[in-house]
């Protein structure tokens, strides 16, 4: 799979809230009520990355879960990054 191109990018995180491009990968902060729902929506995304053999790279302190999404064997972001943010938004979201 090849990497998207800048532009490409940048038109295809429009439609993702909270979605920026830098440091060659897309990335997001989202801020929950508390530790229980920020645990319970890294879960529910473990199952779709699972399910994509698409796994984002993430930090979670107590209710904040930041995620960066890159396809590191393509060498930057790809396809399969787009869809990841975009099914984390409906899971999260929708």
């Amino acid at each position: 799979m090849e990497p998207l191109q800048k532009e490409e990018i940048e038109k295809a995180i429009q439609n993702l809230d909270g979605w920026e491009y830098n440091e060659n990968a897309i990335h997001t902060k989202i801020e929950f009520k508390n530790f229980k729902e920020a645990f319970s929506a890294m879960t529910r995304i473990a199952f779709e990355a699972e399910a994509q053999a698409h796994h984002p790279e993430w930090t979670n302190v107590y209710n904040q879960l930041e995620i960066s999404l890159s396809t590191h064997d393509a060498g930057g972001v790809t396809q399969k990054d787009i869809e990841m943010a975009t099914t984390i938004e409906t899971l999260l979201f929708n």
